[in-house]
């Protein structure tokens, strides 16, 4: 059944009288879920025209009058269906980053490792589940940056701060996936392909291809695409794990001890070694660092705001959560623990890719290209959404074809992309910007912000979480979202230092290409 709208100014809330949000459609969504009051006042414009009534509008009246204003424009944004956004959802986690997982488990051990993993599925959906509370809430937030503001009682300068990181963010990850383009034509063409600067050549071929792919400007259209790269990325991963499996060896086997005849280094022999636990000696840096891999590939709130603004029905978004959470977690620990199962500790890669044999890598690694470019695309649409929104929110160019508009989407698209082209020649190693990305970003967009969301929103039930709500559950949620915030100050201090300390060990060890080098990068 179809939530119905009203126009009608909304009653007045007595904060005491509002229940904290309970049974399944807190958690699973649908028409009966119960909207609770606001944090804050609107901050955000909802249309370009009749604003002197807007602040007296109830959630679903502003979202019925956002779908009115745009029902007859030629560019349409709250155009998508849950299962639309599930496809974004998958797109953005079943990505590349699934392939660093076999190499966190042979850091963490196996045990230790699976774990992590489903304890961080977990905590991401349940603050995944606050933020969609908080959207629907507050309908006319466009973006996390207008959270972030909301959050921190209106102040201009969390608007700002939230702002950069959100940028900042979004763009390495490009980077990430321009990095990772680079690296897979250097896998296929080899070290010797005679082509002038390779990687660096090689790294702005793909920033172009990406650059065009970027353009529609929906996410009703990207889903598409979403659809279609999520599936070649599920292939690509489980021929991986696959060919792992049917190899005789990993790539690098030897079988007896023996040394690398140019430098004169041992080389790792014997039949893999699989442990539970982590193996004796294993620092700090290199263990945080490899539960900051997984970290990164299940945290992605930071994009569900944008997703959420375009969704026709909002109340329908935990289907898409539950749905893309549970596969998360079946996929990731799956292909983790079998690859590392079949390859072991000597042998272990990241990308895992690059513990095939030439010809099973070429053949897996293939599959990834259209994750490759479309997951970059994503994020940097998210980003031109972000400034292109706030250039042309009250002007025609937004919702109409015209040559201001499409020029001014590309240009800003156009930017960004030159941006990531630098970042990933700038730190052109995939595990430690991975770490590196998860402890300067994922502290605030994937914690503090949704703990912080989480006591706000009760404050305003009238029923704060160890306060008022002398309940179980009340106890129980205070707790928890007071661990989410510290878990998000611990990666934002420890995590920074153990991502940049292994930037700085890789580096001195020599394990790494210089910035903007020339050599191969490929697997």
């Amino acid at each position: 059944m179809k939530a119905e709208f009203s126009d009608e100014p909304s009653m007045t809330y007595d904060a005491h009288d509002v229940s904290i949000p309970r049974g399944w459609s807190a958690w699973f969504g649908g028409p009966r879920v119960r909207i609770g009051p606001r944090i804050a006042p609107q901050i955000a414009p909802i249309s370009s025209e009749t604003r002197g009534s807007e602040s007296d509008l109830s959630s679903d009246a502003i979202l019925n009058k956002q779908i009115q204003e745009e029902a007859n424009c030629a560019i349409q944004y709250r155009t998508c269906s849950w299962q639309k956004t599930a496809a974004l959802l998958f797109s953005e986690y079943i990505c590349l980053a699934i392939m660093s997982f076999p190499w966190s488990y042979s850091v963490l051990g196996l045990v230790p490792g699976l774990i992590l993993t489903v304890v961080q599925a977990l905590i991401v959906l349940y603050t995944s589940i606050v933020l969609w509370e908080f959207c629907l809430r507050h309908p006319e937030v466009r973006d996390v940056c207008d959270i972030g503001q909301m959050l921190f009682w209106g102040q201009k300068w969390a608007w700002y701060f939230t702002a950069f990181m959100f940028i900042l963010n979004n763009t390495f990850i490009q980077g990430l996936h321009v990095l990772v383009g680079a690296k897979y034509l250097n896998t296929m063409v080899g070290p010797h392909a005679g082509i002038s600067c390779q990687t660096v050549s090689f790294g702005a071929i793909v920033c172009v291809v990406c650059w065009l792919s970027s353009l529609p400007r929906t996410f009703s259209m990207l889903s598409k695409l979403g659809t279609a790269s999520a599936a070649f990325t599920f292939i690509s991963v489980i021929l991986a794990t696959i060919f792992a499996g049917v190899q005789d060896h990993p790539a690098g086997f030897n079988a007896e001890p023996t040394t690398d005849p140019t430098t004169g280094e041992a080389l790792p022999y014997g039949n893999p070694i699989v442990t539970a636990v982590p193996i004796l000696g294993t620092t700090f840096v290199a263990g945080l660092g490899a539960f900051l891999n997984i970290s990164y590939t299940f945290i992605g709130q930071i994009t569900l705001p944008s997703f959420i603004a375009e969704m026709r029905e909002p109340r329908d978004f935990p289907k898409a959560l539950w749905a893309c959470t549970i596969l998360e977690i079946l996929v990731f620990s799956i292909v983790g623990a079998v690859t590392y199962a079949f390859v072991g500790n000597q042998y272990m890669t990241s990308p895992a890719f690059g513990s095939l044999i030439p010809l099973y890598k070429k053949i897996a690694f293939s599959f990834m290209i259209p994750t490759i470019i479309f997951l970059g695309v994503l994020y940097a649409s998210v980003s031109a959404r972000f400034i292109f929104f706030r250039l042309f929110q009250t002007s025609r160019h937004k919702n109409e074809h015209t040559v201001v508009g499409w020029v001014s989407w590309a240009l800003i698209l156009l930017t960004t992309w030159i941006l990531a082209f630098v970042i990933a020649n700038s730190i052109p190693f995939f595990n430690s910007l991975l770490a590196l990305m998860s402890s300067l970003f994922d502290s605030f967009f994937g914690f503090i912000f949704w703990g912080v969301a989480y006591f706000r929103m009760r404050k305003a039930d009238g029923a704060m979480a160890l306060v008022s709500d002398r309940s179980l559950r009340g106890w129980f949620e205070g707790i928890l979202n007071i661990l989410i915030i510290l878990t998000g100050l611990f990666f934002l201090t420890a995590g920074t230092y153990a991502s940049v300390q292994g930037i700085l060990d890789e580096f001195a060890l020599g394990t790494v290409g210089s910035a903007f080098q020339c050599a191969s990068n490929g697997i």
